[in-house]
């Protein structure tokens, strides 16, 4: 039953994750719920979304997305923000850490609920790349490093409100982004024996295929407003089960 549970759950949170965000609001708590200490499972949750981020490039790349450059420059002081954020992480106590992760999948579940406005986008060219989307992928790195749940989100609004670039484009950077920053991340905890690697490889197949099958699909606007709002009631769900212990 663990090893099913692994599967499906990180099946539908590599969907999720590609499409949209919020994958790890699922694959976190259920690492917990399976009998994973909170620091642990932050970190065996790391191995997931690093084979599950490469599984997305790689299939982003063959679909033929461009700007691959500008990526790998944002993910430069998003890379610096995981180191401080992974250290943060480890230095708090656990009951503190499932404080934080119920405080942040209560906001997370309210920010996807607010209507993205329209934006008129643009073609992005390195002089778009101003300090303060650097700072920003800075702040996102930290706070990557530290939980990763619902770190998509920030990358959605960030990239899409201040870079004016399309939401499929936000998509691809947002995996590559995720990939060079945890690669460290996943690194720090390894080093403290914070991961789990039985579980953490399971749910990676289960999110692999999700993010294969996620890159593939078209989702209609009503489709994806299902999967939007499919994710928040699990949300919610988790929170309750989290705050009834």
């Amino acid at each position: 039953m663990e090893v099913l549970a692994l599967l499906v759950i990180g099946t539908v949170a590599g969907f999720i994750n590609v499409l949209s965000a919020g994958g790890s609001m699922l694959t976190l708590p259920l690492l917990m719920f399976l009998g994973l200490p909170p620091q642990v499972a932050n970190g065996t949750n790391r191995v997931s979304i690093v084979l599950q981020s490469v599984s997305a490039v790689a299939s982003f790349l063959r679909a033929g997305a461009r700007h691959t450059g500008l990526s790998l420059r944002l993910s430069v002081p998003a890379v610096l923000g995981s180191l401080l954020g992974t250290w943060l992480a480890l230095q708090v106590s656990d009951t503190l850490f499932e404080a934080v992760l119920i405080t942040v999948m209560g906001a997370s579940a309210l920010l996807m609920l607010l209507p993205q406005p329209r934006l008129e986008t643009r073609p992005l060219t390195v002089k778009r790349l101003t300090p303060a989307i650097y700072l920003a992928m800075f702040g996102i790195g930290v706070y990557g490093g530290f939980l990763q749940v619902g770190v998509g989100i920030l990358f959605i609004v960030v990239l899409y409100r201040m870079l004016k670039i399309d939401l499929a484009q936000v998509n691809a950077f947002k995996v590559l982004i995720i990939l060079m920053y945890t690669l460290p991340a996943l690194a720090i905890f390894v080093y403290h024996d914070q991961v789990r690697w039985g579980y953490g490889l399971i749910l990676a197949a289960g999110s692999m295929l999700g993010a294969w099958v996620g890159v593939k699909v078209n989702v209609s606007a009503r489709g994806a407003l299902w999967v939007k709002w499919l994710t928040i009631i699990v949300i919610v769900a988790i929170i309750l089960r989290l705050l009834l212990g």
